[in-house]
């Protein structure tokens, strides 16, 4: 099946799509900000570019969409009926360097914690906020 965009019109939209201080981001680091943590965001020193670095817990934060990070059984994932076999390879590719990454992160010592946009919607949020802050002082 053909895309329904023109090629101008879709690497447009596909351009506008964020990769760094999207809402979900900016919810935990202003949630672990109020809480007195302190961390670094983006670590290029770091295998995958941590979203947030909390150093002094030797704890990295992926937070991840999603769609794009193939999130298994969870309903804002749901594979496009368009280019199906070329969006399959791209968030498999997505899944295997997460995997890769986490591999290597902890094999060196940190922590990894990995959040899903669907874990900030109002209904899990005050339970993601206590799992985070219960992971990092029981470190």
């Amino acid at each position: 099946m053909a895309d329904v965009h023109e090629p101008e019109v879709r690497s447009y939209n596909m351009s506008r799509i964020g990769s760094k201080n999207t809402k979900p981001e900016l919810m935990i680091r202003k949630f672990l900000f109020s809480k007195g943590f302190r961390f670094r965001i983006h670590d290029k020193n770091l295998p995958g570019k941590p979203d947030v670095v909390l150093p002094k817990y030797k704890t990295v934060i992926f937070i991840h969409g999603c769609f794009w990070h193939g999130h298994e059984g969870c309903k804002y994932f749901v594979i496009p009926k368009t280019r199906t076999e070329w969006w399959l390879e791209k968030i498999n590719g997505n899944i295997e360097n997460d995997n890769k990454n986490q591999a290597i992160l902890e094999a060196a010592g940190w922590q990894v914690i990995s959040i899903f946009e669907c874990q900030l919607k109002k209904t899990n949020l005050s339970n993601t906020y206590h799992c985070l802050v219960t992971a990092l002082v029981n470190k």
